[in-house]
């Protein structure tokens, strides 16, 4: 798998909402070289583990969330030519229909986009250190992790 030797990498976290297009826009570099732009936007659903949420809580250590997800863009990087990779993830309190996390990914082929994508998304889920507490009838609720994302993740290896 060839490589690029200096994608530009980025994570954001950050109680304030994003702009789709504007993150989008932002992994284009002026020189044409982008074949493809691949992204996903998760969202927070109501209906969770604990029933109907009103409410979703995430907390993390800053610094080590940043770079912890930095590692994995890095690894997306030595297995894809990504010339460019950003992470977006919410933290703080945020309600169903809240944006909660988008990743983009640029390189000159699709399939390196889509891939690298989908791995970076099935780390964030599986490895990233945030943590998420649901708020809903039954009270609040620490979601624990789950083996379907660590599955997912260990597909890669």
């Amino acid at each position: 798998m060839a490589t690029n030797p200096s994608p530009s990498l980025s994570v954001t976290i950050s109680q304030a909402d994003f702009d789709i297009a504007e993150l989008q826009g932002s992994l284009q570099q002026g020189n044409a070289a982008e074949g493809a732009i691949a992204t996903f936007t998760g969202y927070v659903r109501s209906d969770q583990s604990s029933g109907e949420v009103s409410a979703m809580e995430l907390e993390h250590y800053p610094g080590m969330t940043e770079k912890s997800i930095q590692a994995i863009l890095l690894q997306a990087s030595e297995r894809w030519p990504i010339l460019s990779v950003k992470v977006v993830h919410r933290v703080g309190r945020l309600f169903p229909g809240d944006q909660i996390v988008w990743v983009g990914v640029s390189s000159g082929h699709r399939a390196a986009a889509f891939s690298a994508c989908e791995f970076i998304m099935d780390y964030l889920k599986a490895e990233a250190p945030l943590w998420k507490k649901e708020h809903s009838e039954v009270g609040e609720i620490w979601v624990e992790a789950k083996a379907s994302d660590s599955g997912r993740a260990r597909r890669w290896d």
